[in-house]
């Protein structure tokens, strides 16, 4: 049994308290305290009667209340005005970029660099505020034709929903009951299912496609002791191409392979030793994922970017600071790498990684930059 597992109840206890509204991240900072935008790179920005080169990145920055556009090389070019807080994006075979914020979904137009429309949420989230536990959208993926845009939103002090989109009316057409803080969503590869990851409630929601039935299952592999407080909660999912099933990775130690049809979980073993968030796959089956680093001194290893092989072989990246999601160059050979984090620790920027060589070199990159796509 684990550092961790072991001593889950002593931390817990001392944690309980401070941490009764969820763990991850200090309460939400009021307007006045949040980071002001950082000024972009040097790179000059693109003519705004260009199209965006493909192989930009595009960023959500939670920081700010923005997305930005991001030369691999240079670092920022343009900054686009999306609404508050945002939190995860997804982008379609369109070139349109959707974006949960604290307000709705924001539709960018990559190719332009301008925003056409924000869609309200159906549901009510209280204030629109800032910090991980604001209400609003944070997990959000597209079906595979497109058509729906499906965003996972926080309702604080209670359990989240699945928001549906229509894309070509953009307008939310369902809403779906789900676990509590939404942190991810998945679709799969046909489309029929999606899945959202549930951070407080120890879950993965099934939801049908076509019925829209939820129907949950719980992945907790140190169990759920400590409930609210406690820190060794799933994060992020991914879908795996070789069967469908859903990998889930906890503190660089253990990673649930969850059977969605079933309910089935399978635990293995994994190496990096610390507190896991993003994650993210690869055509050829490879899982990337991202470390924060140790719970609390002294109970695990630094930050890390940890790539796994489908025959669960792992190759661990040391990074520079906490980072929070990750995604993959189209050739598989590059990760970029969030700084934005949920917690402390988090800078302005991206780490990019060489999976070859395992070189990485820092690239500024908006306000906390968290969800992050490849144009």
């Amino acid at each position: 049994m684990s550092r961790r597992a072991t001593g889950t109840r002593t931390l817990l206890a001392a944690l309980a308290v401070v941490l009764a509204a969820g763990a991850c991240t200090p309460q939400p900072q009021d307007s006045a305290q949040r980071p002001a935008a950082p000024a972009p790179s040097a790179a000059s920005p693109l003519p705004s009667t260009a199209r965006t080169p493909q192989g930009t990145l595009l960023t959500a920055d939670f920081g700010a209340d923005t997305v930005t556009f991001v030369d691999a090389e240079r670092g920022a070019v343009a900054s686009v005005p999306v609404g508050r807080a945002p939190y995860g994006l997804a982008v379609g075979a369109d070139g349109r970029a959707w974006v949960a914020t604290a307000e709705g979904v924001a539709v960018v137009d990559t190719h332009t660099r301008r925003r056409t429309a924000l869609i309200p949420y159906r549901t009510g989230t209280g204030p629109v505020t800032d910090g991980e536990y604001r209400g609003g959208g944070m997990g959000i993926a597209l079906s595979p034709d497109g058509a729906r845009a499906y965003v996972g939103v926080n309702v604080p002090g209670t359990t989240g929903v699945l928001e549906v989109v229509d894309t070509a009316k953009s307008e939310v057409t369902a809403v779906v009951p789900v676990g509590r803080r939404p942190f991810d969503v998945d679709v799969s590869r046909d489309g029929a299912e999606v899945y959202v990851t549930g951070h407080d409630s120890f879950d993965v929601t099934v939801v049908e496609a076509g019925p829209l039935r939820p129907r949950r299952i719980e992945v907790a592999p140190y169990g759920t002791e400590g409930g609210l407080a406690s820190w060794l909660k799933p994060h992020y999912a991914v879908v795996r191409p070789s069967d469908g099933r859903l990998l889930l990775p906890f503190e660089g130690e253990r990673l649930a392979v969850v059977d969605p049809r079933t309910g089935a979980t399978a635990v293995e073993p994994m190496t990096a030793d610390t507190h896991q968030h993003g994650a993210t796959g690869t055509p050829d089956g490879r899982l990337l994922v991202v470390g924060t680093g140790a719970v609390r001194p002294g109970d695990g290893k630094g930050p890390s970017l940890t790539v796994r092989s489908p025959d669960g072989a792992e190759r661990v990246h040391p990074l520079d600071g906490p980072h929070e999601d990750v995604a993959v160059s189209p050739d598989g050979r590059t990760a970029y790498v969030t700084g934005g984090y949920t917690r402390d620790g988090y800078w302005n920027g991206i780490t990019v990684v060489d999976l070859d060589k395992g070189s990485t070199r820092r690239l500024p990159a908006g306000a906390r930059p968290l969800g992050i796509a490849v144009l």
